[in-house]
């Protein structure tokens, strides 16, 4: 199956993170009406004010509340239909339930899961953070020296779909724990950047025009809505960028994130693990170090 394929035939987990997207956007409407209404009410500058410093924190707290626990769910499932689509070529016919069925399996409570991807995505943060600031401090790793400067460039946006390709594998290592596989996830895509920036480079200037024109478009439709109407055009800004979340989120990111895990599993399985980098990832990542910590005991998920 291509890339094409997997997006397409997992647009299911799209549209429900449109969906989610569009419950945080509704909202946000509601209570931009209601904190209006109570403006108009009171015809007061400082009601206005703080009318508006609610309904920016209530917007931004559905946002968070919404997506990152829903969302995150819903997202995990997604990383393991798509693992077993890019591994075996087939999608399941109850996709979503499916996912979900498989999350559970894995990770049995929503807490562990929760843990890994927050320890996997501080570790791999961390440990590209030093790539840029120290520059050749892991020339142990292959084909690290030459890419650094190049891979900076792409680096804040490519690395946010890292975490979800490491815990994609998490999900074909049965036999191990999920810490543990976790870890050795993070080790693979280390071995491997230049394998993988370079694949997400063209990827990654996509997602940035796409960006941009998904907050564009709505923005200028509103603007022209609320000029006519003589509103705040600030309310205009807001509401865009909400909505410019939405479609990156459903769309861009997830066709980004099936991108990102091909090129994961295309070598996660060929890579021989250089197990001495353990403990050097260790001492350059407080993260790794606990992610690697959890691996060792003996209770690991």
């Amino acid at each position: 199956m291509s890339v094409k394929d997997v997006y397409l035939k997992t647009m299911k987990f799209n549209m429900i993170k449109l969906g989610l997207g569009a419950a945080v956007t509704a909202i946000s409407l509601i209570l931009l009406l209601m904190c209006g209404g109570l403006t108009y009410l009171c015809n007061n500058g400082v009601v206005t004010l703080v009318m508006f410093i609610i309904w920016i924190f209530g917007s931004c707290g559905a946002y968070k509340i919404i997506m990152n626990y829903i969302g995150y769910m819903i997202k995990a499932a997604h990383v393991a239909v798509i693992s077993q689509a890019v591994t075996t070529g087939q999608i399941p016919e109850n996709m979503v339930e499916t996912g979900k069925n498989m999350v559970k399996e894995r990770f049995v409570e929503t807490n562990v899961y929760l843990v890994l991807d927050h320890l996997v995505s501080g570790a791999v943060k961390q440990l590209q953070k030093v790539v840029g600031n120290v520059g050749n401090a892991l020339d142990f790793i292959p084909g690290m020296s030459g890419v650094t400067e190049f891979a900076q460039k792409f680096i804040g946006i490519s690395l946010g779909y890292v975490d979800e390709c490491c815990l994609g594998y998490s999900f074909l290592q049965k036999d191990k724990g999920a810490f543990e596989a976790g870890c050795d996830g993070v080790v693979i895509y280390f071995q491997n950047t230049k394998h993988l920036l370079k694949n997400a480079a063209v990827t990654t200037i996509v997602v940035m025009v796409s960006t941009f024109f998904a907050w564009m478009v709505p923005f200028l439709l509103l603007a022209l809505i609320f000029g006519a109407l003589q509103w705040n055009t600030t309310i205009a800004v807001v509401l865009a960028i909400l909505i410019a979340i939405c479609i990156k989120v459903a769309f861009i990111d997830s066709y980004m994130l099936v991108k990102m895990m091909f090129s994961y599993m295309e070598v996660a399985p060929q890579t021989e693990i250089s197990f001495d980098l353990y403990e050097k990832l260790c001492k350059l990542s407080s993260n790794f170090k606990k992610l690697w910590e959890k691996a060792k005991a003996p209770a690991a998920a």
